[in-house]
């Protein structure tokens, strides 16, 4: 008899295995085995000894709407009397400029995702937690829905909510094989036990790379130490607890506090005070070293404690909480957790392994929230919290550039990870270890130009060239100071200008590049992207992949360079899975990225820097064609189309080609001022222009109307992955927000994307030009005040002379004309929304 619900083994008993077998069971999957290799539910594994802080801010908002769906539900669980969360709120203290300025970006963060939080003064610090030192606060942010979990008893409560919709829990069970025949999990062995599977969900913890290697299937994360100490009993706490039970306090206890500037936390247990530490050496382990036991400690994830590794946190400890100075370490661990080269989760199905999913590194932090969004993935094709879908991009487990997931590599950047958990990281920073990463062909020719790198999506990328330092354009290019002016260079400004004016290049090489071929090559395409791909040979399009609901996944262009053969352009890895996971008999799908090169060349003075290097119909080729020539002696795949804005062609050849082909272009563009150019002014050049960018502007979160890419969906062509979703959200009368396009009164302004947009009052509604109050003046965001929308990337258009941001706002606010604030470290600055692109709307530069 046909099971009507897949069959579902999850392994792995701590809170995020717990976690899902409830979220699964919640959504009618009846058949679910939880196999877990340590006892019920004190497993032995990182949730055992997890100090339990469920702290909802970051710096991706992602993990903010997982920490805060975390939060609403474990405040809403109780076990054998005791609360799962208890909310008691978050106090991060600053004791340097640098860190009460990263206070004030990350109250930011929590008002974008409706977050209360407030920044406060050292005396309310104080007033929070008296055991601080206030004379060492400068200020302090509070988060009053944060709180402490009781993750043992979290993980058991929604074990028995699954196990009574009919959930299996097995303890002592350890996983010694998976079947995967034919590229799709079957089954999963502990010893001569069999358990039939048709979905795997690893949750092993620290244990998920030996588990993911019984699949095949790399799980990059490394077991990794942490200090946590206790204190004696203090009778300091015993006054505090005291008093607040005397004032009507009905649960008396500290906020968790966070000492990030000497990389420790608090939290009390009872009358004692825990003590958790990142300032200490990273110390990782293998996997395989969890099954060695050590004797001094009561289960695998806990090491004996090393004080002398704790000794320096201890004085910085006393030195922040002066009452700490009569008291001693009671106890203290090295506790394990998992650590990501990106310090992200690593979640969802593996593309090589069919029903092989992971949800992997997780914290409690995030726990039910992840749990929740895979669940919905699992059951209704895309991730969800509270009923809206979210972006796991950025988490998924198939984003890492396999060179990438060398163990080397894994272990340098995963001990990385640790180093900066705390650390005020700078958007533009590049990773500081394990470097390059990968290179393209054309990265010789660019150290010749002695590129200032940074690394993205595994690939080494130029930020800027320290070889146009002299170009006349710098000195026109504002300087800026102090976070605004970290890993940048005027020079960016330089060639951003310099590509308006005559032309750049820049090298698009990381980005992925698709052959599909065969007799079905245009009907899976048509029925797989929203615009009309059955178009003569030559021709160009601008599409989208959607998700069943109607998000977008990623855009792209298609080319067709044959009847049965196109090129795609796509942004990443994920979206070559995604396209591969459509494909059938009749249809190739081959990834020549690695084969091939990719330039991008554009700018008013390229028809004079072609002139003699292309047959002569090629100059005179329209917008959105194509055609395969040769630059010079290169041969080349042309597309006359632009991401910048500006007459020119993006030239794809071969691989071994490449510096050819830069030599050829660079040689002939010389005289006409031609300059490579770097990210950043990649960036201001597209923003500028109005065009958005996969992972910041594009995300499966909303739909093409709303993100602005409605010309892209051909409704009349025939059915399409996401049509039906896109016609029901029209019908319903379009998207209740909207991505708007802001231009700031203050021309010098740097945002970085996630800044918090609001309402301008009432009082202000009329006013014209730049209000910036001063920044050593009080913070401008009043306490409790709601923001109305975020930004999603933003840069300052060099040629334009405006500082631009995109923004995510309601539909009725994001009119020509309206008026907004935006609010970057703690400062409001005023901006109005536009109608399309501040450069050229028309595009009559860019179609030549």
């Amino acid at each position: 008899m046909a099971t009507t619900t897949p069959r579902i083994v999850i392994i792995g008993a701590g809170i995020v295995g717990c976690a899902l077998a409830d979220e699964l069971t919640r959504r009618g999957h009846g058949d679910v085995t939880v196999l877990e290799q340590g006892p019920l539910f004190r497993t032995g594994g990182s949730t055992s000894h997890a100090p339990g802080l469920v702290f909802q801010t970051a710096g991706s908002r992602t993990m903010t709407r997982l920490a805060t769906a975390t939060v609403e539900k474990y405040a809403a669980l109780t076990e054998d009397g005791v609360r799962c969360l208890n909310q008691v709120g978050g106090l991060e203290v600053a004791t340097t400029p640098e860190r009460l300025a990263d206070l004030h970006r990350r109250h930011g963060w929590a008002s974008a995702a409706g977050i209360p939080s407030r920044v406060i003064e050292p005396r309310e610090c104080a007033e929070l937690h008296p055991l601080l030192d206030r004379s060492r606060v400068l200020g302090g942010l509070h988060i009053p829905t944060d709180g402490t979990a009781a993750p043992v008893a979290a993980a058991q409560v929604q074990a028995r909510a699954a196990g009574a919709r009919g959930a299996r829990f097995l303890q002592h069970r350890t996983v010694t094989a998976i079947d995967t025949t034919g590229d799709r999990v079957r089954s999963v062995h502990c010893g001569d036990e069999r358990f039939d599977a048709d979905i795997v969900l690893c949750c092993a913890g620290m244990w998920g790379p030996t588990v993911g290697a019984l699949a095949g299937v790399s799980i990059p994360l490394v077991p990794m130490a942490h200090q946590y100490a206790r204190t004696n009993p203090l009778g300091v706490l015993e006054t505090i607890h005291a008093l607040e039970s005397a004032s009507g306090s009905a649960d008396p206890s500290l906020p968790i506090l966070r000492h990030q500037d000497a990389d420790l936390y608090f939290r009390p247990h009872g009358l004692r005070l825990g003590i958790g530490a990142y300032g200490h050496r990273a110390m990782p382990m293998e996997p395989r070293e969890l099954d060695d036991a050590d004797p001094e400690t009561s289960m695998p994830s806990e090491r004996r404690f090393t004080p002398e590794d704790f000794d320096p946190s201890w004085e910085d400890a006393v030195a922040l909480l002066p009452a700490l100075g009569d008291a001693k370490i009671e106890e203290g661990v090295n506790g394990v957790f998992s650590f990501t080269p990106d310090g992200m989760p690593l979640l969802g199905e593996h593309p090589g392994v069919g029903g092989f999913w992971s949800a992997e590194a997780v914290w409690i932090t995030h726990s039910a929230g992840v749990a929740e969004a895979v669940a919905e993935w699992i059951t209704n094709g895309r991730p969800a919290v509270g009923g809206e879908p979210v972006d796991l991009a950025g988490a998924h487990l198939d984003r890492f550039d396999p060179a990438a997931l060398a163990p080397d590599v894994v272990r340098a950047r995963a001990c990385r990870a640790f180093d900066e958990v705390y650390d005020v990281i700078h958007p533009h920073d590049p990773p500081a270890v394990a470097r390059p990463g990968r290179t393209t062909p054309f990265h010789s020719r660019m150290e010749e130009l002695r590129a200032v790198f940074t690394e993205t999506g595994g690939y080494e990328r130029p930020m800027w060239f320290e070889a146009n330092g002299s170009l006349p354009e710098v000195c026109e290019v504002a300087r800026r100071t102090g976070w605004a002016a970290r890993n940048w260079s005027p020079i960016a400004g330089a060639e951003a200008l310099v590509t308006r004016r005559a032309a750049g290049m820049y090298d698009l090489s990381p980005m992925r590049r698709l052959e599909v071929t065969g007799p079905q090559a245009c009907e899976l395409l048509q029925r797989l992207v929203t615009n009309d791909v059955d178009r003569p040979v030559g021709r160009v399009v601008y599409a989208l992949l959607l998700d069943q609901g109607g998000g977008v996944l990623a855009d792209l262009t298609v080319t067709r360079l044959g009847p049965e053969r196109f090129l795609l352009a796509v942004a990443d890895r994920l979206d070559v899975a995604e396209l591969r996971r459509w494909v059938r008999d009749g249809v190739g799908i081959t990834d020549v990225t690695e084969d091939t090169a990719h330039l991008g060349l554009w700018g008013p003075k390229v028809p004079e820097i072609l002139e003699g290097l292309v047959p002569e119909e090629m100059q005179r080729l329209g917008f959105f064609r194509a055609a395969e020539f040769s630059v010079g002696r290169v041969p080349v795949t042309g597309l006359r189309v632009s991401y910048v804005g500006e007459y020119g062609w993006e030239l794809v050849c071969a691989a071994a080609d490449a510096e050819r082909l830069w030599d050829t272009v660079h040689a002939a563009g010389a005289r006409h001022g031609l300059v490579a150019g770097g990210r950043h002014a990649f960036a201001s050049l597209r923003v500028e222009k109005g065009y958005r960018a996969k992972g910041s502007d594009i995300t499966p979160e909303h739909g093409p109307d709303g993100t602005g890419l409605g010309f892209a969906v051909a409704m009349a062509k025939g059915p399409f992955v996401g049509r039906a979703a896109v016609h029901r959200a029209r019908e319903e009368g379009g998207p209740s927000r909207v991505l708007a396009t802001l231009v700031l009164d203050h021309d010098g302004a740097v945002l970085f994307g996630g800044e918090p947009v609001y309402d301008v009052p009432e009082a202000r509604r009329l006013t014209r030009g730049p209000i910036l109050l001063d920044p050593d003046g009080p913070p401008a965001a009043p306490a409790g005040c709601s923001a109305s929308g975020y930004v999603t990337s933003a840069a300052v258009g060099y040629t334009s002379g405006r500082s631009i941001a995109y923004a995510w706002l309601p539909a009725e606010r994001a009119g020509a004309g309206t008026r907004m604030e935006v609010e970057t470290f703690g400062r409001r600055l005023t901006a109005e929304v536009v109608d399309g692109p501040v450069h050229d709307p028309s595009s009559a530069r860019m179609k030549g």
